[in-house]
């Protein structure tokens, strides 16, 4: 982008490299066996790229989401499934942290998490309540100087792995008082009850968390009792607008590997990339790609100078997954036979995009966000 900085130059050349060497020769492996590039993850740790957003004090990097989300897309281009796991350690647990917990348990949990030492994850969503997160039924109940959770968390992404987790819990029976809880895998009623096998991001582990009488100190609980949807809604912001740089690295990666086979593979005897049809596919999938990376990066600057607008994070995360779907299904159409078969990586590119229009608040979700702001601005005229 023109206005990124030598900085921000820098990272993206690191994290282009790292994901060379590091991510992509293992990414077909790890989706073929539903595994997890721990290894990779480890040392994007030493590479200081865990803790992003997260305060310096505690080891972090202290920077925004135009850099968040350059690593997104950099190690999307590699492999969409340890991004995702990525993400879900660095913006949904890490971030979390450090944006809304005490100094105490900052000082407690980030050092470890950023280093890599250990792994994060957020525990939202549950197996009846998905797009309607704020009617969770976990219960978080107090009992002197502890609370006691009961229930399910559903589609938690690291969950075989992680060491902790950010919980959502109801504390109340109205449907917003919800409170944030910070547990540790070793936590005496806490259980991963089910691994989930999923058509995409297979390289990224999920799973199904159990809380039974789970006893959880009140020092682990994260701000006031009630306070939670706040720090929900402010997160998802961040979350959907840099999640979204993962759909753009796989758009570059389709277009990569369309002018590379368009230039190898002969039909008629003469390259596709001879055939105008060939090349207006390509042209209008490197157009869409570069619509949709100055999208997405405007939208983070304008986060980072303070004009976080929950309208604006909905429509890029709206937009960019559901035109990397139709691209990515394109490029597989280019390659044909081939492109419906595994020997090429476009068919996993398709499988993993889907996810990026389930995740994170569904198409349907962000459609409902955008149209009841633009209805309210309506009426208000």
């Amino acid at each position: 982008m023109w206005f990124f900085t030598d900085e921000q130059k820098e990272l993206q050349n690191v994290c282009r490299s790292f994901a060379e060497k590091e991510i992509a020769p293992y990414a077909e492996k790890h989706d073929h066996d539903e595994t997890f590039n721990i290894e990779a993850f480890k040392k994007m740790g030493e590479l200081g790229l865990l803790g992003i957003t997260a305060d310096p004090k505690y080891g972090g990097a202290g920077l925004g989401a135009i850099e968040a989300t350059i690593v997104m897309e950099e190690f999307g281009k590699a492999c969409a499934g340890l991004t995702l796991s990525y993400l879900a350690h660095s913006m949904l647990c890490v971030n979390n942290i450090s944006t809304n917990a005490s100094e105490e348990q900052k000082a407690k949990y980030l050092p470890k998490l950023i280093s890599g030492e250990q792994i994060g994850c957020m525990a939202m969503s549950e197996p009846g309540y998905g797009s309607d997160a704020v009617g969770m039924q976990c219960k978080a109940v107090k009992d002197g100087k502890n609370y006691v959770i009961t229930g399910n968390k559903m589609w938690i992404t690291n969950a075989q792995y992680a060491d902790v987790i950010y919980l959502y819990a109801r504390t109340g029976k109205e449907k917003k008082a919800l409170t944030t809880f910070i547990l540790e895998k070793d936590t005496k009623g806490f259980s991963v009850s089910k691994e989930i096998h999923k058509m995409g991001m297979r390289g990224s582990p999920t799973g199904e968390l159990t809380f039974e009488n789970c006893i959880v100190p009140e020092s682990q609980r994260v701000g006031e009792e009630g306070s939670s949807i706040h720090h929900m809604m402010k997160n998802l912001d961040i979350e959907r607008i840099t999640i979204s740089g993962i759909s753009l690295g796989i758009a570059e990666a389709c277009v990569q590997q369309c002018i590379k086979y368009s230039g190898e593979r002969k039909q008629f005897e003469q390259t596709l990339a001879n055939f105008q049809l060939i090349q207006k596919m390509i042209a209008e999938m490197s157009a869409e790609t570069t619509m949709m990376r100055h999208f997405l990066y405007s939208t983070c600057k304008e986060y980072d100078l303070g004009i976080q607008d929950n309208v604006q994070a909905a429509k890029v995360k709206l937009q960019l997954p559901k035109m990397v779907t139709k691209i990515a299904l394109d490029a597989i159409q280019l390659h044909g036979g081939y492109g419906y078969s595994r020997e090429f990586p476009l068919e996993k590119y398709m499988r993993d995009n889907k996810l990026m229009e389930i995740g994170a608040g569904t198409n349907e979700v962000m459609i409902m966000i955008i149209a009841k702001n633009l209805l309210k601005e309506a009426m208000r005229g």
